[in-house]
């Protein structure tokens, strides 16, 4: 992680050097800015590997800046709040943040969550980790082509990572592409919150639920409403 860099936006002066420090012990490279335009001009111009956004910054909150990151690249976000509250879990994941973080935090706890969102986003991402390209996935029946695989007007190729709606390409973030990869490996399986918790977001011990949730409603506005079907009390489970 040597050569990892990442951008931290956060206004309070102790937690923004205290954290930056943190961080570089443990090999980051950072670029540590106090609000959220200057964040906006400094991910312009250095491109970071992933972006840490402290919710409530001057200038342009974090959830308006993880909007516009988004507009410009895929690139892994992990938004920072001060409260747990839903409304600002939920205003950050929907902005297309990919995970987050509730302060205050421990430094290895943030590290570890950094480090989970790289490897997947490593895994999956190809290109599309920096910016470019699009999602796919596993399973599904075939369609006449090997590693594309066919849901109705979906298809998938495994190989190529892309996704077609209708002939359209889809553009998929790689978190969105991993829980596509999930989905299409066993489609008319359910699967638990709990299972994709672990299998997209790396998590081995019990997370927060509501990052399944509001993934799943960005994938479905992609990939189709009622191409992932809720089963109450249980998960979900992709049509096929």
């Amino acid at each position: 992680m040597a050569e990892t860099h990442v951008l931290f936006v956060e206004d309070d002066d102790v937690i923004r050097e205290a954290t930056t420090l943190a961080l570089e012990r443990d090999g980051f490279i950072v670029t540590a800015m106090p609000d959220g335009l200057s964040g906006l001009e400094a991910f312009r111009a250095d491109r970071p590997d992933i972006a840490l956004l402290d919710v409530m910054v001057p200038g342009m909150d974090g959830v308006s800046l993880c909007r516009r990151i988004r507009d410009e690249s895929t690139v892994p976000v992990i938004m920072l709040s001060a409260r747990a509250d839903s409304i600002d879990v939920v205003l950050g994941l929907e902005a297309g943040a990919d995970d987050y973080v509730t302060k205050p935090f421990d430094g290895s706890v943030l590290v570890a969550r950094i480090r989970a969102v790289l490897r997947r986003f490593g895994h999956a991402g190809g290109p599309a980790a920096n910016g470019h390209g699009n999602g796919g996935g596993n399973g599904g029946a075939p369609a006449g082509e090997r590693g594309v695989l066919s849901f109705g007007d979906l298809e998938v190729d495994t190989e190529g990572m892309e996704v077609r709606r209708s002939g359209a390409p889809v553009a998929l973030t790689p978190t969105e592409m991993r829980l596509l990869l999930e989905f299409s490996s066993a489609p008319g399986t359910v699967l638990s919150r709990d299972r994709l918790l672990e299998r997209v977001w790396d998590y081995d011990w019990g997370g927060d639920t509501r990052v399944v949730d509001v993934h799943v409603q960005r994938l479905r506005t992609k990939i189709g409403q009622d191409r992932i079907e809720t089963v109450r009390g249980f998960g979900y489970k992709l049509k096929g």
